[in-house]
């Protein structure tokens, strides 16, 4: 494997390191407006951007969320940490799902868990999940770099003028396979989640 292969593996795995997500406790506590929210998932979520001027969330998307159901509306123009919560989600599965399947996906949650002042709540599910994708962080490091390795392995026979450019077009491919297959099985999970109460109505 040539040196600037393994700086570029390296790199990869020292992103995915860094992987993290907001704590629960870091959310505050009180009711924040619209702008309040935007500032604070901008600077929360800022390390996720691909190019500096990408926007994280602006006020046009949380309009757009409450008027797909997949956000309760606020109450007296704020927002609650629930609210926050459930932005994160979204923010997260929209660049995977459709707003009619995130909206299937969240349906309950918000129906059930969303500001029901008991003892398990919103909180708790966020947290509880967030754990189990951090504590996947090292099995998902050795599987792209064994992707990696194969995709280095490929196309010995090619030109070797391209050699370098397959191989990582390889590797783009077998990453972006992962994804397609998931997205999937994703989608044939949410078809089996009941209706929105709403569309029920």
């Amino acid at each position: 494997m040539k040196v600037d292969e393994k700086d570029m593996l390296n790199s990869i795995l020292e992103s995915i390191s860094r992987i993290d997500y907001i704590k629960a406790e870091d959310i505050p506590n009180i009711e924040l407006y619209m702008d309040q929210v935007t500032t604070f998932m901008e600077s929360q979520l800022e390390s996720t951007k691909r190019y500096p001027e990408d926007k994280i969330l602006t006020k046009t998307m949380i309009n757009n969320y409450a008027k797909n159901h997949l956000l309760p509306p606020p109450v007296k123009k704020k927002y609650s940490k629930e609210h926050v919560l459930l932005l994160i989600f979204i923010y997260y599965f929209k660049n995977l799902l459709s707003i009619k399947d995130i909206e299937t996906l969240l349906a309950p949650i918000a129906e059930k868990d969303f500001n029901n002042g008991e003892e398990f709540s919103l909180t708790d599910i966020y947290e509880e999940v967030c754990q189990l994708q951090k504590s996947r962080i090292d099995s998902l490091s050795k599987d792209v770099a064994r992707k990696f390795q194969v995709s280095s392995e490929s196309f010995a026979d090619a030109p070797e003028d391209e050699q370098e450019y397959l191989k990582l077009f390889s590797f783009i491919c077998s990453l972006a396979f992962d994804v397609y297959v998931k997205k999937q099985l994703i989608e044939k999970l949410i078809d089996t989640l009941p209706e929105p109460d709403h569309k029920k109505k």
